[in-house]
């Protein structure tokens, strides 16, 4: 349930909502806004009264979330969740684009990919060190290794790192060296990595699995934010349907649903939405005319040597016309992408 304060209240008077909170074995979460201040109530809760909270010193009313995703939902925060990473906005005007390889295969590769990136107007790095691969024998990933490679970019070009989490025992390491966790599609309903990334505080980029519905997949962000951690951005990035043409299927109706449905920033996946770096640019704009918070997309020097996912990935010189093609949907519907000069 949703408890909001009085306009002023004391900080005596929400400790004493919050202690009652405790007491009736649910979890707090506040947002504490200029004037008002409104606390949620979220557990198995269905069962405790709302006169309890009403009667409260401090409490100006108390209403039930209706949505089974109670923090995800906007009617728990009406206002968007804006993040701040390194200088940008996440889920404001701004609309940050986030670049780079699917897999971190060498020193020279990662560096030379991150200058270019950043140059053409990247505004994050990405990078996968643990790679889950359909066979076993495939390439896996670099590790740590990989890790200290995407530092050493991220010192040369300033660029915050987004990087996969794909098991819990990965985090204490992981957190040294990336900015941003992202959760792939295999693991959106993986529940123990979801409480573990719940419990740290650095942002995640959570995707969406390849056949779950958008419910689902709030349903699933609410494991994260429950555990404190709320810098969460939704991906759409293709779900699996009857259509071959494509890779996956982009839900470019999943952009506004969720806008509607979430107080959460949400970024579009042009690359595994489409897995064809013909259609990578489309789908790309059309995600930002359809209101996406964000871009990740997938850049390597030389993709047809690539070791995973090159068919997909553009080119340097194809990112960057890419760009000033986002950029001029962006200004048509009244937002921006993030500007050079902008960034620390």
């Amino acid at each position: 349930m949703m408890i909001i304060m009085h306009p002023g209240a004391p900080r005596e008077q929400i400790q004493g909502v919050i202690a009652e909170i405790e007491n009736q074995k649910l979890s707090s979460h506040i947002i504490e806004g200029v004037e008002q201040t409104i606390i949620g109530a979220v557990g198995d809760g269905h069962y405790v009264a709302k006169e309890i909270f009403e009667a409260l010193p401090g409490v100006l009313s108390v209403q039930r979330i209706s949505q089974p995703y109670k923090l995800a939902s906007r009617q728990f925060h009406e206002q968007d969740s804006i993040f701040q990473l390194d200088g940008f906005s996440i889920g404001s005007l701004e609309i940050p684009i986030i670049a780079g390889p699917c897999s971190v295969e060498s020193r020279a590769q990662i560096l030379e990919i991150a200058q270019a990136v950043k140059e053409a107007g990247a505004n994050a790095l990405r990078g996968g060190v643990y790679k889950p691969r359909t066979s076993p024998y495939a390439f896996q990933g670099l590790g740590e290794e990989g890790l200290e490679y995407m530092a050493e970019a991220r010192e040369k070009t300033g660029l915050p790192l987004v990087v996969e989490v794909m098991a819990v025992s990965q985090i204490p390491m992981m957190e040294k060296y990336v900015d941003v966790f992202q959760l792939g599609a295999r693991n959106m309903q993986n529940f123990n990595l979801l409480r573990a990334i719940g419990e740290t505080r650095t942002p995640v980029l959570f995707k969406r699995g390849m056949s779950a519905t958008i419910e689902e997949m709030l349903m699933a962000s609410e494991y994260i934010i429950s555990g404190g951690n709320t810098r969460v951005m939704l991906c759409e990035r293709g779900i699996r349907t009857f259509e071959t043409a494509t890779r996956n299927t982009t839900d470019i109706n999943a952009i506004p649903v969720l806008k509607k449905l979430t107080h959460l920033p949400v970024i579009i996946d042009p690359s595994h939405s489409t897995g064809d770096s013909a259609f990578v640019s489309a789908v790309a704009r059309a995600g930002v005319a359809a209101g996406a918070d964000g871009i990740i997309v997938e850049v390597h020097h030389d993709p047809a040597h690539a070791i995973s996912d090159g068919k997909q990935s553009l080119t340097p010189e194809a990112f960057a016309k890419m760009v000033k093609q986002v950029r001029a949907v962006a200004e048509a519907v009244d937002r921006r992408l993030v500007a050079q000069h902008e960034k620390i």
